[in-house]
């Protein structure tokens, strides 16, 4: 028997989007609309590109993330660690109350470090890794 057509669930268009900018040798990764397990894929493949590239600092733009599930706090976590392991470092900026505080809960926001602003994350490189190699 199947269940009335009112009970069906669709699955909505993914409302998800990364940016990446360049200021000097930082990526900056605008990230926005929904992360979740449809999503994390997109994430992920930005950062290994960014990674294979050698552009290995990196500032996570998240004003424009509206919803955070699971998948996502464990890619962000998958994503961390990529970067840490590539000798890279990745800055927080533009946590909504509603996802800093699912960081809170879940402990994350004792490994990222998180910065009021774009800018003062990216004055938070050493000097050396803020300019363009020549």
């Amino acid at each position: 028997m199947f269940p009335p057509a009112d009970r069906v669930r669709a699955v909505q268009p993914t409302n998800f989007s990364v940016t990446i900018r360049q200021a000097g040798p930082i990526s900056i990764l605008d990230v926005s609309g929904r992360l979740t397990s449809f999503e994390t894929g997109a994430l992920r493949d930005s950062i290994s590109r960014l990674l294979k590239q050698s552009r290995k600092n990196i500032v996570l733009n998240l004003s424009g993330l509206q919803y955070l599930d699971s998948s996502g706090i464990g890619e962000l976590a998958r994503i961390y660690v990529s970067v840490v392991k590539a000798s890279g470092q990745m800055k927080v900026v533009g946590l909504s109350p509603k996802v800093e505080e699912i960081l809170k809960i879940t402990q994350l926001y004792q490994v990222f470090p998180e910065f009021p602003s774009e800018e003062a994350a990216l004055q938070s490189f050493p000097e050396s890794s803020r300019k363009e190699n020549t």
